[in-house]
């Protein structure tokens, strides 16, 4: 408590600069329960100015992140901020001030902590100099005797291809707090991927005007405003909230025509912070992984599988040649013991979370599958060829026949499928040595595996290599 009243009102100032453009975390701490301050309200005020709406990030036991922006053609702006047990605001929890100005893009976070448990939520932003208000939200924070938490899994939407209908459909749900494993904007222009809504920008996004001006669209959208007033979302980001396939260092849809990988990359994640702010290291915005404990029910442990330590993702064109497939020199890489998804510094964390934790179950949100998906070795080279169809109906026949116990499968039918490969690389089958030692200390613990950026819906029992389900 006595750290919280000494950060009171107090701006996290910490820069981090790279290659010249200066980023300014956006959390601003908030007062402690004991603090009586009074920001009086005017009684006449006018819902505008809040083009985005309102939204709240985070929820635990004790704390809650709620989030604003502001529209204006000031320099600055001060808004007051108030969270209450009910809608009118007769009954406050806490409330301050703070301001903002265009080098967070008149974003506002605040980050409240020390809250009772177990709380139905309100919150507000007002400008009181201009008499205006934000519209209402919603949040909570939960019971540490809470035995059922509802969530809402979310990943992939993208703008041009369509309406967020499913963003509708989690509003008016009973879920308790939106669960977002990233691909939450998309980077690129119009008619690349997806024609039904045009992007804002028109263009692919690269400057930091450019992320900036397409999370306000999206922000901007109806039903995802809503749902953000409405529930509390706990975000991790994907690739294509920087570019698509991205890895620590590089990304597919970089090129040395748009600058300096680093620079996108920060900027990125600075916009990112902006807009979807976390409880994580303020000083660092790469840093996202982290763990939130809902009750003593579980902990929510959310990770970073694409950009703070992920080597660059393999490919099987790199060991294809005129001469055929260098399975040797494939094998090699694929099992090289020091390729990471999650960097040394994630993983050694993710290995404490997990020992340390006493919760009923333990929920790890993240990216990529982490269930095995292998395909016959075959149908690699015919992708994109009129062959395909043909031998993967081959395949299927055979596998039938395979399962069915047919004893007329002969050896090299059976050779056809049973010599697989890893289908996705940029997967966790793509780090083949590190999912092994992660899925060993799942042992002894419910874990449940979260993951988006496929498109599709999967279902997986995990186990280790040697065939051990975790």
């Amino acid at each position: 408590m006595a750290t919280n009243i000494k950060r009171r009102n107090f701006l996290k100032n910490s820069l981090l600069a790279a290659g010249g453009i200066i980023l300014v975390p956006n959390f601003i701490s908030c007062s402690s329960d004991t603090d009586k301050l009074s920001f009086p309200i005017p009684s006449n005020l006018t819902e505008k100015n809040f083009e985005q709406g309102v939204a709240s990030f985070d929820p635990t036991n004790s704390q809650v992140i709620i989030w604003t922006r502001y529209t204006t053609e000031s320099s600055s702006v001060k808004l007051t901020w108030q969270l209450a047990k009910d809608a009118d605001f007769k009954d406050l929890v806490r409330q301050g001030e703070v301001n903002t100005d265009a080098s967070r893009d008149f974003t506002v976070a605040i980050e409240i902590k020390d809250l009772a448990e177990n709380l139905k939520l309100y919150y507000r932003f007002v400008n009181v100099s201009e008499g205006t208000t934000s519209p209402v939200g919603e949040t909570l924070t939960f019971g540490a005797s809470t035995t059922q938490v509802k969530l809402a899994v979310a990943s992939c939407a993208n703008y041009a291809s369509g309406y967020f209908n499913a963003y509708e459909a989690i509003q008016k749900s009973d879920a308790d707090v939106v669960v977002h494993l990233g691909d939450y904007i998309y980077e690129y222009g119009e008619n690349t991927y997806g024609s039904l809504r045009k992007p804002e920008p028109s263009g692919e996004i690269i400057s930091i005007d450019d992320y900036r001006t397409r999370y306000r669209q999206y922000r901007s959208d109806k039903k995802l405003k809503e749902l953000h007033q409405m529930k509390p979302f706990i975000c991790v980001w994907d690739d294509h909230e920087v570019t698509n396939d991205t890895y620590k260092d590089g990304a597919e849809n970089h090129q040395t025509n748009e600058g300096d990988f680093e620079i996108r990359k920060q900027v990125a994640l600075q916009v990112y912070s902006e807009y979807l702010p976390n409880t994580t290291n303020i000083a660092d915005n790469s840093i996202i992984y982290r763990s939130l404990q809902i009750g003593n029910l579980l902990d929510l442990i959310m990770l970073d599988t694409r950009v703070v330590g992920r080597d660059k993702q393999l490919s099987y064109a790199d060991y294809t040649s005129a001469s055929g497939f260098d399975a040797v020199g494939f094998q090699q890489a694929w099992l090289d013991p020091s390729r990471t998804l999650l960097g040394s510094a994630q993983k050694n964390w993710l290995k404490n979370e997990m020992a340390k934790s006493s919760s009923t179950w333990q929920i790890i949100g993240q990216q990529v599958l982490m269930g095995k998906m292998l395909i016959p070795a075959e149908l690699l080279s015919l992708f994109g060829t009129p062959a395909l169809q043909t031998t993967l109906a081959e395949l299927v026949v055979i596998k039938s026949r395979l399962l069915q116990g047919d004893p007329t499968v002969t050896a090299a039918e059976k050779a056809r499928v049973t010599t697989v490969l890893p289908y996705n690389l940029d997967a966790w089958d793509g780090y083949y040595v590190e999912r092994e030692e992660i899925l060993a200390t799942f042992e002894g613990k419910k874990v449940v595996v979260l993951a988006g950026d496929t498109h599709n819906a999967w279902q997986s029992d995990l186990k280790t290599g040697a065939g051990v389900k975790d």
